[in-house]
């Protein structure tokens, strides 16, 4: 099946992409369409638009450059064989966060139980920005010397802390700090409420501080 052969082959995404979808409502819609059709262009534009956008969630929920490129592929997979079950409920990259979510939370749960979630931790590929710049992450409070090697210690001892938070806090963390989505785009993709959204935001940023504090030896404001 050529959709099939499509899915399998999808390629080491450019970060640096800046491709769109359509925002308009009926102009998504007409281009849902499409995907249901399996009009392959349309796949291919898909693709292209939110690849690296997958690619960098899945990075940082995962920790690993070599886990996220096969989860990235996985994440497509899934959608170009679900697309007929999307109903327009909610955005179309909404939906695609909400099965890359979904997937990268069931690998971490095995490669927790095979010892396997050890943090890649300079693997700075992915970023738009370094996460240690982050908004609301540290506050911004994370003051280091202005120097490469520095930088990338900052962003290797900035993964593994976030790596350490339990799954439902990394994904509430990075979905709001890193990603920048709004609450109800966030509601959107984890399904919880909203009280339990900020709730997990403000837990998680707290915890973050705190493993910061401890990993670089300074107490952070």
């Amino acid at each position: 099946m050529t959709m099939a052969l499509h899915c399998t082959a999808v390629r080491a995404f450019d970060v640096t992409s800046m491709a769109t979808m359509p925002d308009d409502d009926s102009t998504e819609s007409r281009f849902v369409e499409r995907l249901q059709q399996h009009d392959e262009r349309a796949f291919n534009e898909l693709v292209d638009a939110y690849g690296p956008r997958v690619y960098r969630l899945v990075v940082r929920m995962l920790g690993r450059h070599e886990e996220a490129e096969d989860m990235a592929q996985e994440v497509f997979v899934q959608v170009f064989k679900c697309i007929g079950q999307f109903r327009g409920e909610s955005k179309l990259g909404t939906w695609i966060y909400r099965v890359a979510i979904n997937l990268c939370k069931n690998r971490s749960k095995y490669l927790s139980r095979r010892h396997e979630d050890q943090q890649d931790a300079l693997d700075a590929i992915a970023d738009r920005q370094p996460l240690h710049q982050a908004k609301g992450v540290t506050s911004g409070q994370v003051n280091r010397p202005d120097d490469m090697v520095e930088g990338m210690q900052m962003e290797a001892i900035m993964r593994r802390c976030i790596a350490e938070l339990d799954p439902d806090f990394r994904e509430a963390l990075i979905l709001r700090d890193v990603e920048n989505l709004s609450y109800e785009e966030i509601i959107e993709i984890t399904g919880v409420a909203e009280g339990t959204v900020k709730s997990r935001i403000h837990r998680a940023r707290a915890l973050l501080k705190q493993h910061l504090s401890q990993a670089i030896g300074e107490t952070l404001p």
